[in-house]
């Protein structure tokens, strides 16, 4: 039996890649929370309208909701947040922390003297090398490489593919499109795509 009992918030596709991450750690997935169901069950758990929460004190969540900006304004709402969930196949280094919330998929790599801050999603094949900073709310998404030294923002969405050279520095919520190869510095709120990597959008504050 499991010692460890989490509700999801979020009956998504993510939510299911999560609970078969818990089924493998032992973790007992009691039902999925969701503001706005579409049916009353996901993978056999059942699914929970939001109002059920006031019922409910000091139990354990892991938001399971892609979005970076609504992964930020649910936690705001939510009184316990689980600590990570992470992958057995992940090859993380005994010098590494990562904050509650976050989720850690299969085959990622995470390097030493790095720290992942909570809620992000280090998602199927990411490389986090040594030395590295990842903002809460980040999405590091599938086979994207962030090599030694790099410092990525609140919010950032780095895109499936990408690559980010050593020491570079990326802001808060900005997103980098899938494949794109980033030499230099990006500041906040701002898209940029290409190889080399080039801004196309920039926003002066989030929104």
């Amino acid at each position: 039996m499991s010692n460890r009992q989490v509700y999801l918030y979020g009956a998504s596709g993510h939510g299911k890649v999560i609970r078969d991450i818990a089924v493998k750690c032992n973790i007992d997935i009691v039902a999925f929370v969701d503001d706005n169901p579409k049916s009353s069950t996901l993978l056999n758990i059942p699914i929970l309208n939001t109002d059920y929460l006031v019922d409910i004190n000091n139990i354990e969540f892991v938001i399971s909701v892609g979005n970076n900006r609504i992964r930020k304004i649910i936690s705001e709402k939510l009184n316990k947040i689980g600590n990570a969930i992470v992958d057995p196949s992940a090859l993380i280094s005994d010098f590494v922390t990562i904050e509650n919330g976050t989720v850690v998929m299969p085959s990622v790599v995470i390097n030493s003297d790095t720290n992942i801050g909570a809620h992000v999603i280090l998602n199927t094949g990411a490389i986090v090398e040594h030395d590295c900073n990842i903002g809460d709310f980040a999405h590091i998404s599938p086979n994207a490489t962030i090599t030694g030294g790099v410092s990525i923002g609140e919010g950032t969405h780095i895109g499936a593919g990408a690559i980010v050279i050593p020491g570079v520095k990326i802001g808060k919520w900005v997103t980098v499109g899938a494949g794109a190869v980033i030499i230099n510095d990006i500041p906040d709120y701002t898209t940029i795509v290409g190889n080399p990597g080039r801004i196309i959008k920039q926003k002066e504050k989030n929104g």
